[in-house]
Order: structure tokens, then sequence, then C-alpha cells
């Protein structure tokens, strides 16, 4: 496999979508096992140790990478779900630990020392002081930041950050700084941080009322869609409410960041990785974003200055993004 200066890191809910991240170009892929110690934490997704297994074989095989996600907060009383879920990924032969909690990060970096070990986006470091004290403490190699920032605060981590930097280049946004949302735990009583899911599917109901479509979540009244509107999965942020007699997306629209105007910058600041989300996505959508941003930092590793966002691009990946829609979010603002 061709080696890349920047690094394309790809989800996958399962051995199928591993498979698409793999076949269309990913340097390195992302996955969760079946329970609660990773954020994506919804029925019939993720990775038992069977395929697991195959998984990883498969992506080593094809010269690609595979991370484990361990990216929610161990609960006192279930410690050991955490800590034997490092020792199955080492057992397995992981690449990389994408871990939060600082507890869970001193049982890898002392039992496995030499397996890399990521601060995932659930770490919530937004400046270089913060991730100073992850590498001096863990030996981290790289972070994962928060969809908070402005490019030029990125610049900034960037150029004083001891470590490399990870930043997520398409996928559904956060309103929040990730790992400090407790929005779902107000509603549901469970929080993505230690359960992890944002909406639990046992509290997400759909209803169907004449020609109007409803979503709850534990109850309360998320959205209603008329017939010509895609509805999406109900999330407390992204919800629809009568504020003084307008109803509209009150903190956040359903839309996707999208990365590729911005992707020259991204390079010639030294980012060392783009990552994807949406490991709760089938293998088709796996594959589509991988190929396109697969071209798209090809193209602009090769000629940064000449690139140019190819207008197909962002047409083929509006289709698929939240809303179908994209934003470069908080890349584009303009606060220090």
């Amino acid at each position: 496999m061709k080696k890349h200066n920047i690094e394309l890191v790809c989800p996958a809910g399962s051995l199928p979508a591993l498979r698409a991240a793999v076949d269309n170009g990913a340097d390195a892929i992302y996955i969760g096992f079946r329970d609660s110690t990773n954020a994506r934490n919804f029925p019939g997704l993720n990775f038992d140790l069977n395929s697991a297994r195959k998984g990883i074989d498969y992506a080593h095989n094809a010269g690609a990478k595979v991370f484990l996600a361990l990216n929610t907060y161990p609960q006192p009383t279930r410690w050991h779900e955490w800590a034997r879920a490092i020792d199955h990924g080492a057992e397995l032969g992981i690449d990389v630990f994408i871990i939060a909690d600082v507890g869970l990060m001193q049982y890898a970096s002392e039992r496995y020392p030499a397996i890399n070990r990521h601060l995932s986006v659930q770490g919530s470091a937004t400046n270089y002081e913060a991730i100073n004290f992850y590498y001096q403490n863990f030996d981290i190699k790289r972070v994962v930041l928060p969809r908070v920032l402005s490019l030029s605060q990125v610049r900034h981590v960037i150029e004083k950050s001891p470590v490399e930097i990870e930043v997520f280049g398409f996928g559904s946004l956060c309103v929040m700084v990730e790992g400090r949302c407790a929005l779902s735990s107000f509603v549901t009583g469970e929080s993505p941080n230690t359960c992890g899911a944002c909406s639990p599917a046992k509290s997400v109901r759909w209803e169907e009322i004449g020609d109007e479509r409803r979503t709850r979540l534990n109850g309360v009244l998320i959205d209603r869609y008329s017939p010509d509107e895609n509805a999406s999965y109900p999330t407390l942020c992204k919800g629809r409410y009568k504020v003084n007699n307008d109803i509209s997306y009150v903190m956040e629209e359903p839309t996707s960041l999208n990365v590729l105007e911005s992707l020259p910058e991204l390079v010639q600041m030294g980012a060392s990785a783009i990552k994807v989300e949406g490991r709760q996505r089938s293998p088709a959508y796996v594959a589509q974003v991988t190929k396109i941003l697969r071209s798209a930092i090809d193209d602009c590793l090769a000629s940064p200055e000449a690139f140019i966002t190819a207008g197909k691009w962002t047409l083929q990946l509006d289709k698929i993004a939240e809303g179908q829609t994209h934003t470069l979010g908080a890349l584009e603002r303009d606060w220090q």
C-alpha cells in the first residue's frame, strides 16, 4: 500500500465496513467492541473478538492499521470491563488504543507500553498544555482534536504540540466540546461518556401520525417531519423546538462537517491525520467517503498550491451528509 504523509483514518462499525474502508484506501480504520467501552454503543454495531480478529488480519494484510476506540469513561463498579477490553485489544494485535480516561490510559501504558496510545476526542484536549500533560505522563503519540477550534487555533495547537494532531474531516458535528456533553443525560439519564451513545436506542421512538413523522427521546418530542423531509436520528441538540413562538433548530442544524476546501491549509500546517466520523453508518457510506477523501488527499499532497476542491466530490459527499448539507463548522470562525 502506498504510504501517505497524512493519514486517512476511517470508521468501521462492522466487518463489511472495515473491508470497504481498506479496499478504498484508508490508511487506518478505527473500531470498537460490542459494549459500553466505546462511544458508538448501538445494538447490532461493532465487533466481537472473532470479527475483530478477522478485520485486523484483513487490514494488516493490505498494509493498513487498526485503532481500537475505548473512548468512554470506566465506571467504578465495572472497571474490569474496560481493562478487559484493553487486554483483548493487545491479544488481537491492535495497532493503537484510542483512550479518553486517565486511569485507563495509565493501565494501557503500564501493561502494554509497546502499543501506541492516542488521546480520544472525548478527552477534550483543546490546547497544547492539556496535550503536553498526556504526553509527559502517558507518552501518547497523537491527539484527536474536538471540533470546536478555528483554523488558526488548530494551527497554534499543531505548532506547540509535542505529538501528532488528528482532525475530523467529514461526518456529523457535535455542538458541544466532545467529552463534556450532558444533554442526553438530562433527558435519558444516561451519558455518552458512560453508556456510549448520545441517544440510546432503547430511548428512541418513531411515530407515524397521519402524514407526519415524529421522533421522541425518552418521551420528549425532538422533531416533526413532513413527508418530503429526511428524518434524522433524534439527538437533543439537533431537534426543532418552539422558542418565542418560533419553531427552529435552536442549538444546531443537522449537517456534516466537510473540510475539503481547507485541506491545503491543514496539510500545510502539519496535521498528521484526517478522520472520518461514522461508525454507525453503512459499508456503502464508508466506501464512498473513503474513496472520495483518498482522491482528495492524494491530489492535495501532490500539489497543495494547485489543489482545487472538485465540485463532483462535494456533490457526492452532500448526498450522504447529515441533512444533505455541509459546513466547515468552527474551522471557519474568526474567534481566537
